[in-house]
């Protein structure tokens, strides 16, 4: 399909008509840009549409809609990617049904580099957190741009690494670009636009509802080759990513975690049902077919362990344990364990959890 240029606010006025995908482009095949199709009659628009849809066209967009999008355009830091843009992500015009046009601010470049997705809990451990951070890291540093939603828990720790390698993040999200969901991730959205992209299909002034995070979610996916997860329950948002990303191509990854962890049981199904386990960042390198182009690789520098620690850290393994399970594990009085524990926290190699327990930290 080729599109004649048109301005960004006939784009805008043409996507606030939520048309189905295949009239719209049969639209603009037959008049040749947004303009000529919101100025084309009503018999012109029938003889290429059904009825129903030249009725949609023609009814007015609501005014405070335009001006919200009026406003925002005003901010030159603020664009419209539409298919009609060389910038528009090529990802996305493969699916079939991709948004016509994008509202974005920040580095258009990132919108057709090689991109992985990261997504996951909300209510993330400590744990799932650092992994998603440090996947992140390593692999935006090995040239992949980081994709996810901009949520609290996994998607703003995956962001955050991104940040620290060349491949930086993208961050799509489920409202209007006027405003930030959820509020508390205010200063990590400002990082993003500056060193990142933040995109959305939905025009300024759309507020955060239930039914936009589905779609956003197929944008994520479809915007990426493959979507790891990091921690996700059996209800989670995440296994509706992993779907579209199955449905669209993509690869789908998982990291496994434990068997006593409801925030493992999501990942153990995608695995089950064929997702690719992932230990280190590396598989997914390799799996894409990237494990060449490695620019550089997470590494942190480990201090001599101290009395003591190298058990209670073995003790601990890949789950969480209270107090009195790692005396009995390791034979330590309950003093001492705290003491070590204490370090070790300190250090950044344990978490302390809710209910007195305790979990240890892989990094890198």
């Amino acid at each position: 399909m080729s599109v004649a240029a048109s301005t960004p606010e006939a784009w805008a006025t043409l996507s606030l008509k939520a048309l189905p995908h295949q009239a719209l482009v049969a639209l603009l095949r037959a008049f040749g840009d947004p303009a000529s199709v919101l100025a084309a009659t009503r018999a012109q628009l029938a003889l290429v549409v059904p009825e129903v849809v030249a009725a949609r066209i023609q009814a007015p967009v609501p005014p405070e809609a335009l001006a919200s999008t009026r406003e925002w355009l005003a901010d030159p830091a603020h664009v419209i990617v539409a298919w009609d843009d060389p910038d528009y992500p090529r990802a996305l015009l493969d699916l079939g049904y991709s948004p016509p046009a994008l509202f974005f601010v920040g580095r258009r470049e990132l919108l057709n580099r090689p991109a992985l997705a990261i997504v996951g809990s909300r209510n993330a451990t400590t744990q799932g957190a650092e992994n998603a951070r440090a996947f992140a890291q390593a692999l935006s540093q090995a040239g992949l741009t980081i994709v996810s939603g901009l949520a609290v828990g996994i998607d703003a720790a995956a962001h955050r690494g991104a940040m620290a390698g060349e491949g930086s993040t993208l961050a799509v999200v489920g409202t209007g670009l006027d405003r930030v969901y959820p509020a508390s991730n205010r200063d990590l959205a400002h990082r993003i636009a500056a060193h990142g992209g933040l995109l959305s299909e939905f025009p300024p002034g759309t507020p955060p509802k239930e039914r936009n995070f589905p779609r956003r979610n197929r944008l994520i996916s479809g915007l990426s080759r493959g979507v790891l997860v990091v921690e996700a329950a059996l209800s989670s948002g995440s296994l509706i990513t992993a779907r579209y990303a199955g449905d669209q191509g993509r690869e789908v990854f998982a990291i496994p975690g434990s068997i006593h962890s409801p925030l493992s049981k999501g990942c153990h199904k995608l695995i089950r049902d064929g997702a690719k386990l992932v230990e280190k960042a590396a598989d997914i390198l390799e799996e894409l077919g990237m494990s060449g182009g490695v620019a550089s690789t997470v590494t942190r520098e480990v201090a001599p362990l101290l009395a003591g620690e190298g058990a209670l850290l073995d003790a601990l393994g890949g789950d969480s344990a209270d107090i009195d399970t790692l005396a009995l594990r390791t034979a330590m009085a309950p003093d001492l364990i705290v003491a070590v524990l204490t370090n070790l926290e300190l250090a950044g190699r344990v978490a302390a959890l809710p209910g007195g327990l305790w979990q240890r930290l892989h990094r890198g």
